[in-house]
């Protein structure tokens, strides 16, 4: 009954484009009652999902409940920008019901998780749960789990081999420090796309974790919110690669934000995300854009080759019609000028 007093937290992780954004609307949109406030921990130097949800803020969540940390890993920021940020939410007039945290599509949960025994939030909040999402389709394709016993029969062949890469490594991170798991476009995977996932990620966590399937971000909030995990007390049972915290450094991934010209038609640009994304194995790319002749904001989301769009809101009045992404890939990927070319956009060379 401990954890009843306490402001519950609830954290969601999960890969680059798994749908953490989706899902926190839906939530803001049904929120069961609850007065909700968001934290979004961005990879890059653009708020591009802390604006998105501020645009479809409510009154159980509104605009100034909605607080981004742009500044890096939050949990690597946690005396400078995480607790200060959650001392202000917890100040609010009316308190927030429950706060959710976005974490970036390469934070690694359980530092995050360690940053809730700091002495001046303990006994104020509570990890009410950590829920990882998963997109079906990659974890079908077995990109981000690989077979543990044949990597490790390999390794003992040859000293040579490296580690896995850490894409996979955060995936194994998230899926062991997870509450739940958040099966996301199951559609796309198909039913032996989904099955195979759930085997996955079956075989990769380190206890029994209950697996929905969830379509557009739209799940029941009984089903993830409310859980009392309290799982900063339960940190020892949520294991990591990262245990080290010296090991912990996002050095492996960049990202870049490409200011764009305004669009004759998306189309245009979406043939031109899928080609860069092709030939400069892009991981993610997501923002907005303007397209000429029209009143509304073309909203963009990428996930390697696969682009989404839509029209979300009308363009403010006397706002720039100024289209902005970011591009996010490993390190040794990242080539600024080749990325401005292939979006079609115009790169500030310095003298």
């Amino acid at each position: 009954m401990k954890t009843l007093t306490k402001l519950p937290v609830t954290v969601i992780t999960g890969f680059l484009g798994s749908g953490k954004t989706t899902l926190i609307r839906h939530l803001m949109q049904n929120p069961g009652g609850r007065r909700l406030a968001v934290v979004v921990n961005e990879f890059g130097d653009v708020g591009v999902d802390g604006e998105i949800l501020k645009s479809c803020a409510i009154p159980d969540c509104p605009a100034e409940n909605i607080m981004e940390l742009a500044n890096g890993c939050i949990c690597c920021t946690v005396a400078d920008d995480f607790i200060p940020t959650i001392e202000a939410l917890m100040a609010l007039d009316p308190r927030p019901d429950h706060i959710l945290i976005e974490t970036s599509g390469l934070a690694l949960p359980k530092p995050l998780l360690k940053a809730f025994d700091w002495p001046d939030i303990r006994s104020k909040i509570t990890v009410d749960g950590v829920i990882a999402l998963a997109d079906a389709e990659a974890v079908a394709a077995g990109r981000f789990a690989p077979d543990v016993a044949r990597v490790d029969a390999q390794r003992a062949a040859d000293d040579s081999l490296d580690h896995e890469t850490p894409l996979s490594e955060v995936f194994e991170d998230q899926i062991s420090c997870a509450d739940i798991i958040l099966l996301t476009k199951p559609d796309l995977a198909g039913p032996e796309g989904v099955t195979k996932a759930r085997e996955i990620i079956a075989a990769e966590a380190p206890r029994p974790l209950p697996v929905v399937e969830v379509a557009e971000g739209a799940v029941d909030p009984r089903v993830i919110l409310g859980l009392e995990a309290a799982a900063e007390d339960d940190i020892d049972a949520r294991p990591s690669h990262h245990d080290d915290p010296h090991d912990h450094d996002h050095e492996d991934f960049e990202s870049i934000v490409v200011d764009l010209p305004e669009l004759d038609s998306p189309e245009a640009l979406v043939r031109r995300i899928e080609e860069m994304a092709k030939s400069q194995n892009i991981l993610r790319v997501k923002g907005y854009a303007a397209v000429a002749g029209k009143p509304m904001r073309l909203l963009v989301q990428a996930v390697g080759a696969r682009v989404r769009h839509q029209y979300d809101r009308p363009w403010g009045p006397g706002e720039s019609r100024q289209g902005r992404v970011v591009v996010i890939a490993e390190h040794d990927d990242i080539d600024t000028a080749r990325i401005h070319t292939a979006l079609g956009a115009v790169q500030e060379v310095a003298e």
